[in-house]
């Protein structure tokens, strides 16, 4: 594997709406980040994701852009950017960009004059029929809106306003890749690419047994054949002339297919994000979760990649839910589960991405009101399920389960005024919890989860081993135990992670240091609930 700096670096993701607000308006801006530029150094990050900052209606935060070279009111201006870029390189940390390739914001000015007329140059930027398929968007409802003015129906995936970009024009893919060069030019260091895998689409209806309204329509609209001849153009036209990183979601892509994605040979990206492990160890909201699987699924990842591919390795991020509600115990054993799952995904082959907030170990809010809500899908998924007459309380019991918006409460700094989040009135109410749970109380304990996060990043930075080794799985007798070895020339070290609140026997096969542990005692021959070790092996 060819040595780099992406991959010898970890991931910290900003949701920069929830990060930290200066302006008092409720909304986390640029100058916020810039501000806090010193807390994430003392943690050890060395890159920051920022989720979308350009201008925006913000139907769903961000990602319905309506100017991709300027800065949503909300979050500052360019300058402020500008600003916030420069004292993150003058820290020698480094950038990404959330980048929104599949759609537009309704309001932009591309989609503003495609709507115009049939005969408008841009008309064939996006993507109008006459009749549209039966397909339900990925958000609910229909996946194709009526305009009025000029008697056809445009295609959008995800809400009515975000409505998807003609792919098959080349003057389209001109006009993104041209905006893409523009911020590298700028000084950007990489990219995170949203919904990429749906930049291809087969324009045809979908069965419909059940005579549905509207069909899910995931195949219709998800790696479709011809989605590569795109990517490899996106790559040779924009990243591969410059120095950066690029980590495309692409939910649905498999193991055995990496090799077309981000083979080092002939992958479109450097990394991908896949959900294959989290759907399956959140399947049915289980609380039972099957660790056997998750090792199968995560295993076949790791072997996948060795030698010609890199992974990315996360457990939370702005759309999903806060992993220690859903995969771990956040209250008889909140610290224990929380820093179990860390050891657990952060020492295997790959880059780690931190989501903000899960270095202190928040969790998902107790909104119990549907108007304590803000996330449009969970919004849209109340109301289109109301209107089929699930009932109030069954839709409820879900929302608190999944929403979105657990990972989007404000980032919980101290104990005071809105935790330190805003003086003004938060965008989106804050968990409660943030008296007690916060990142001040957190740096006055040797043994908080903010410390166990900050050990394990210079663990990292430490041992080669961690970065380029070989990943196997270790065997253990237990079940719940999810146990590993990364091996480098004479370096052998193993990781182990108990995930459930019953305790294992185990015991250490070979002799070894140990470097991690987040229990102070130890019980000889047996592993308690949610206990993580980590041995250098002689």
């Amino acid at each position: 594997m060819k040595k780099t700096w992406w991959k010898e670096a970890v991931v910290y993701q900003i949701y920069t709406r929830s990060f930290k607000d200066t302006s008092g308006d409720g909304v986390g801006d640029l100058n916020g980040v810039t501000e806090k530029l010193d807390y994430l150094q003392s943690l050890g990050v060395d890159i920051l994701w920022l989720c979308p900052m350009y201008k925006s209606p913000n139907v769903d935060n961000g990602y319905d852009v309506s100017d991709y070279r300027d800065i949503m009111d909300e979050m500052g201006t360019m300058d402020d950017f500008d600003n916030m870029l420069k004292n993150i390189h003058s820290r020698g940390m480094k950038l990404i960009l959330d980048l929104v390739l599949n759609h537009t914001s309704d309001q932009h000015p591309w989609f503003l004059e495609s709507k115009s007329s049939k005969d408008n140059p841009k008309r064939d930027w996006y993507i109008w029929r006459d009749r549209p398929t039966n397909w339900e968007s990925i958000f609910g409802g229909p996946a194709w809106t009526f305009d009025p003015k000029t008697y056809q129906f445009y295609l959008h995936l995800y809400t009515k306003n975000q409505v998807d970009l003609n792919w098959e024009n080349p003057e389209v893919r001109r006009a993104l890749y041209d905006m893409i060069i523009w911020w590298i030019e700028k000084g950007v260091d990489g990219f995170r690419v949203d919904a990429i895998n749906h930049l291809k689409k087969d324009l045809s209806d979908m069965p419909n047994p059940e005579g549905r309204n509207y069909v899910p329509a995931w195949e219709k609209m998800t790696n479709v054949e011809g989605i590569q001849d795109f990517l490899e153009e996106l790559r040779d036209e924009t990243f591969a002339k410059y120095d950066v990183v690029t980590v495309g979601e692409a939910n649905s892509v498999k193991a055995h297919e990496i090799e077309e994605w981000i083979s080092e040979d002939n992958g479109k990206f450097n990394m991908i994000f896949s959900l294959e492990a989290h759907e399956n160890w959140d399947a049915n909201l289980d609380p039972d979760h099957n660790v056997v699987r998750l090792k199968e699924i995560l295993d076949r990842w790791q072997r996948s990649a060795q030698g010609i591919a890199w992974n990315s390795l996360y457990l939370e991020n702005h759309d999903r839910p806060r992993t220690v509600s859903t995969w771990g115990d956040d209250k008889r054993y909140w610290r224990e589960s929380a820093t179990a799952l860390a050891c657990m995904y952060f020492f295997m082959q790959g880059t780690p991405f931190i989501y903000q907030g899960q270095e202190i170990g928040m969790t998902n809010a107790p909104f119990d009101d549907i108007k304590m809500y803000r996330d449009v899908e969970t919004k849209n998924f109340y109301r289109y399920k109301r209107k089929q007459e699930v009932p109030h309380e069954e839709l409820m019991a879900t929302i608190k389960k999944v929403s979105r918006d657990h990972a989007r409460t404000p980032m919980q700094w101290h104990s005071g005024k809105n935790a330190g989040f805003t003086e003004g009135e938060p965008w989106i109410s804050l968990n409660p919890n943030y008296r007690w749970l916060n990142v001040e109380a957190q740096e006055r304990d040797e043994f908080s989860i903010l410390s166990f996060y900050k050990k394990m990043i210079q663990l990292r930075q430490n041992y080669e081993c961690l970065l380029y080794g070989s990943t196997k799985l270790a065997e253990t007798d237990c079940p719940d135990v999810y146990a590993y070895i990364r091996e480098y020339e004479n370096t052998r070290i193993l990781v182990v992670s108990h995930l459930d609140s019953d305790g294992c026997h185990w015991s250490l096969k070979e002799k070894g240091q140990l470097l991690l542990a987040n229990y102070q005692e130890f019980t000889e021959g047996r592993l308690q609930p949610y206990e993580a070790r980590m041995y250098l092996l002689e």
